[in-house]
């Protein structure tokens, strides 16, 4: 078996790794790791104490996420993950899970391609044919040698080995993009639904002794990485993604760029019983009569269905051939997510995907249902669809609500507190922010809105919390504030601090950003974290300051020049004595 390996940036591990026994009901998972999410704002300092308290060795983030992949003993990784899953500093903690390709089985004629009419391909062509967007591949790598698919692949990524290196090492990887992308009229081979999309091929699978496989914790960083390098589309054909905690995160973060994930439902005939999730389309497999696939798994999670059976695509070598399962069906989606996004682009993320379940084919039970979704997707009327929309959209003039609930007023906290709120917007609330005596230290974007505060930033006595809520329109309210009583043990200072304190800018980290990037700070000091004053520069310029040991900001990275970008955070103490922290970025 060739070990999935961990690398410098996504994963890194120096040892080969071990799997748990797998099974259909239970996907085999990889020993000695896990899969956390911290709340927004836990300082690294108190993150480095929460791995050490649980046995936890290394950590390794995620790109700009917020996601962490954890070393843990082996033999404790389901103990460990439960005790996590109830400590409130973390928003979740599971199993890094295997799990398999959701394909069945293993002469260019356009005839051949029965989906393409099925979901109306040829209509939609005529006012798009997916020019300007680019679709990631989550997959096994890409042939980008293929001569349908080398004119519209752009640079990808390799998340298994932290290289460029994105061919493809399975061959399903090269069979999903050709579905999704191949190219059109060029007189070769066979057409993808969105012939004129680019191509990202991001390597997260590898070929092993029981198939073609990738972890919770490769695709989570794949997915992640594509967001932050330009993808608007991303699709990910593996079984079980929409259990996984981490995959969902990392699909909500490629939303908060502006991007869709598309997921396969699985190949097992049977209620998968996944949780219903809004942070990616999961796509159930239709045959050429506009049935259920007799392989596909279905449930409440499933949002649309599409063909899935007999599909003729690229193939690894140059070649061409017929496949089956949801593997396809989802690619096939996501390319007329892509037409629709090419036919309008003033259009968000979310008008699109409601675009797609608005105009779908209702088949089985009349809306939406448990195994077609909102039904088939249907090309044709989607373009329509996306043509007729609004080129900008109805002025949001409403104000989000925002409260914080927890916790109460005059209540006693020390250590690191957990600040949750409740937001609201009538069309959706993109950020809040908490603020501890007017400083902003944490930024959540995705609801339940929660922050692990660091009181050992503030002077013991009263702090003044209140939680900031934006729309994407930039929108703003202000919850009713919030007075608690900081209660921390003192210590003896020293009579002569010459000590510097110690900052660090832990996100972002050194590599791409794009869209809305939430700016973290964190600094201590021997003398206490209460005497610390922050400021943070970009480019030379200040841009936020702030007292305390955390401080956050919302960077607009849109309008930068393309390039490399600096991040300078200075801490001062009450002595003032002064540290710097930096990072670049491109975008």
């Amino acid at each position: 078996m060739k070990n999935l390996r961990n690398t410098a940036l996504i994963f890194a591990a120096a040892t080969p790794l071990a799997f748990a026994a797998p099974n259909q009901a239970d996907p085999q998972f990889i020993a000695g790791r896990l899969i956390v999410e911290t709340q927004a704002g836990l300082t690294a300092d108190e993150f480095a104490k929460e791995m050490k308290v649980h046995g936890a060795g290394k950590a390794r983030k995620l790109g700009q996420s917020n996601i962490h992949v954890i070393d843990v003993p082996h033999g404790s990784e389901k103990a460990i993950a439960n005790k996590l899953k109830h400590n409130p500093h973390f928003k979740f903690a599971e199993l890094d899970q295997v799990v398999e390709i959701a394909a069945t089985s293993n002469d260019p004629y356009f005839g051949s391609e029965w989906h393409l009419s099925k979901i109306g391909a040829g209509t939609a062509w005529d006012k798009s044919q997916g020019a300007g967007v680019i679709i990631a591949i989550i997959d096994s790598g890409v042939d980008s040698s293929h001569p349908d698919l080398v004119g519209n692949i752009v640079p990808g990524y390799n998340t298994i080995d932290n290289n460029t290196n994105s061919a493809d090492v399975c061959g399903h990887g090269t069979q999903v993009a050709g579905t999704a992308a191949a190219a059109m009229n060029n007189a070769i081979g066979v057409a993808g639904v969105a012939g004129k999309a680019k191509i990202m091929p991001v390597r997260t699978g590898s070929l092993t002794a029981s198939g073609c496989q990738g972890s919770y914790s490769a695709i989570a960083a794949g997915i992640t990485w594509a967001a932050d390098h330009g993808a608007r589309i991303a699709n990910a054909s593996y079984a079980y993604l929409p259990s996984s905690a981490a995959v969902i995160s990392a699909s909500n973060y490629m939303k908060s760029k502006g991007g869709l994930v598309f997921v396969g439902a699985g190949n097992y005939n049977r209620d998968e019983g996944f949780t219903p999730t809004d942070s990616m389309i999961a796509v159930s497999a239709t045959d050429t009569v506009d049935g259920k696939a007799s392989f596909s798994s279905y449930g409440s999670f499933v949002q649309l269905s599409a063909p899935g059976t007999n599909i003729y695509t690229t193939t690894r070598g140059g070649g061409y051939g017929m496949n089956a399962g949801t593997s396809f069906s989802s690619p096939v989606a996501a390319a007329v997510g892509a037409l629709v996004m090419a036919a309008n682009p003033s259009l968000t993320n979310t008008q699109v995907q409601n675009i797609l379940f608005t105009t779908a084919t209702d088949l089985g039970a009349a809306g939406r249902d448990i195994y077609f979704g909102y039904g088939r997707v249907n090309a044709a009327a989607a373009v329509a669809a996306a043509g007729t929309a609004p080129t900008a959209p109805v002025a949001d003039t409403t104000r989000p609500t925002v409260a914080i609930s927890s916790p109460g007023a005059s209540s006693t906290v020390s250590g690191t507190a957990t600040v949750t709120a409740n937001a609201s917007d009538n069309v959706g609330v993109t950020r809040v922010e908490l603020k501890v005596n007017s400083t902003v230290v944490a930024t959540d974007t995705v609801a339940p809105y929660s922050f692990a505060w660091d009181t050992k930033g503030v002077v013991n006595g009263m702090s003044t919390l209140t939680a900031v809520a934006y729309d994407a329109a930039g929108n703003v309210a202000s919850s009713t504030p919030v007075s608690v009583n900081v209660a921390n043990a003192t210590n003896v200072q020293p009579t002569a601090d010459t000590a510097a304190p110690v900052v660090r800018i832990t996100n972002p980290v050194a590599g791409s950003v794009r869209g809305s990037v939430a700016v973290a700070v964190n600094a201590s000091d021997n003398s206490g974290s209460a005497g610390i004053s922050m400021s943070l520069y970009i480019d030379g310029g200040l841009v936020a300051s702030g007292a305390g040991s955390s401080l956050s900001y919302n960077w607009n990275t849109n309008k930068l020049a393309r390039g490399n970008h600096t991040l300078q955070a200075v801490a001062r103490d009450k002595a003032g004595n002064t540290s710097t922290s930096s990072v670049t970025v491109s975008r």
